[in-house]
């Protein structure tokens, strides 16, 4: 009895096994048709996909008129639809001659310089080669040059010629100009179809902002070796300020004997507190704070002005604004990022809040100098000075195109107004004073 049982449990286990691999090479099987499938219907799907991306949105409204019109000639049985029809299924024909061709192309662009001045002058220039071994025929090409679009008919290629292009780039305003990608466009000439060719990538121009040189003599922009003295007294440092009895707990290497054996009882160094010259330089780019775009642009050439000569005096420096610290490494980095800053809704609810969160990360500063538009109000500036202690000196530079420059005082903070960019070095040598 127990042999037969056993008996049936292996022929039961071989059945099981066969069910399995039975359903495992049923899956394996319908796989294998769906992969057969997929590529069968991959082609024509590319191929209809690829011919409804070539419709413009004048096409497809006459490709949905000839149907209408179609449908209208049927049910009404109208002629005059059905002429309508035909001329506009007629049109759409006749625009798919426009598509057929292959270019074989060799583009570059070319900007020179990548860098300038705003109000300085930029070229670019795009070349165009034949590398086939055709003619090729006429193409119109497209280049986004910023917010702009250039187009260029470049003409009928013989093999291995080049045509080239030259275009003047807008650079009158600081910005960041995106050059490109440079396209070919195929296409009927009511622009019913259009079929487009990616030949580059996108170029970078940067215009920096105009700057002005501040003087070496602005207080905290002057870069020293051994660190600024301040009023704070430690235990241990390089500046000597007095001697004073000793503490349970002093250093014993303080003590001064020779004052010790005068005076009868052990005297220890005081020190006046060093610190490295650590520059935070804050700018807000929160439109509240802007009457105009000409304010803000003068905010950025002073935020640019300051950093700059900090940054090539190698003193330590932090520049931020809500979205982004500057890469102080170089001057030229540095200007570069500053073609970044955009007028921006900011998610800080003031001034301070900004200050404050912005500041945790970094380390603590030796002078802060905060750069706002006029409609920065005395209690916003008022709260940011606050943020600091006392011994650190906070210069808040406000620009207004509209008011008279000058200095007040606003709370811990020396505010200066300046309405041109000539009077920057001016009013910080005045608020170091």
């Amino acid at each position: 009895m127990t042999d037969v049982t056993t008996a049936e449990r292996r022929t039961g286990s071989q059945a099981t096994f066969a069910l399995r691999e039975l359903w495992r090479a049923l899956l394996g099987g319908l796989a294998a048709i769906w992969r057969a499938l997929r590529r069968i219907i991959d082609v024509p799907l590319t191929v209809v996909i690829g011919a409804v991306k070539t419709i413009t949105p004048l096409g497809w409204i006459v490709v949905v008129s000839a149907v209408v019109s179609f449908g209208l000639a049927f049910v009404l049985g109208w002629a005059e639809f059905a002429y309508i029809g035909f001329a506009l299924a007629a049109g759409m024909l006749a625009a798919c001659g426009y598509l057929f061709g292959r270019a074989t192309y060799r583009v570059a662009i070319e900007l020179n310089p990548r860098r300038v001045t705003a109000g300085d002058r930029a070229m670019g220039r795009m070349e165009v080669v034949n590398t086939g071994h055709r003619p090729v025929l006429p193409t119109r090409m497209e280049l986004a040059v910023g917010e702009g679009l250039a187009e260029f008919v470049v003409p009928r290629l013989a093999p291995g010629a080049e045509d080239e292009s030259l275009f003047a780039i807008p650079t009158e305003r600081r910005a960041l100009i995106v050059a490109g990608p440079a396209v070919s466009v195929r296409g009927d000439q009511l622009g019913l179809l259009r079929r487009t060719t990616t030949w580059t990538d996108q170029v970078e121009l940067f215009v920096h902002p105009k700057i002005t040189r501040i003087a070496a003599t602005a207080r905290g922009l002057v870069k020293d070796l051994e660190g600024q003295t301040t009023k704070a007294i430690t235990d241990s440092d390089l500046a000597f300020h007095a001697l004073r009895a000793y503490e349970p707990g002093d250093d014993i290497r303080n003590v001064h004997w020779r004052s010790s054996a005068r005076t009868g009882q052990l005297m220890v160094r005081q020190y006046q507190e060093t610190r490295r010259s650590q520059l935070l330089l804050l700018m807000s780019a929160d439109r509240r704070f802007y009457l105009s775009d000409d304010e803000f642009e003068l905010a950025v050439s002073a935020l640019a002005s300051i950093a700059v000569e900090v940054a090539a005096e190698e003193s330590e420096l932090d520049v931020v604004w809500e979205n982004a610290r500057l890469r102080e490494r170089t001057p030229m980095t540095l200007l570069d990022d500053t073609c970044r800053i955009q007028q921006i809704d900011s998610r800080y609810g003031s001034l301070r809040e900004f200050a404050r969160t912005i500041g945790a990360r970094l380390p603590d500063p030796s002078l802060v100098i905060a750069v706002v538009g006029s409609i920065a109000t005395h209690k916003e500036l008022h709260a940011l000075s606050t943020l600091y202690p006392t011994d650190t000196p906070v210069i808040v530079v406000r620009t207004a195109a509209d008011e008279d420059p000058g200095l007040r005082k606003v709370g811990n903070a020396v505010v200066a107004t300046v309405t041109a960019l000539s009077e920057l070095a001016g009013l910080l040598q005045r608020a170091g004073r």
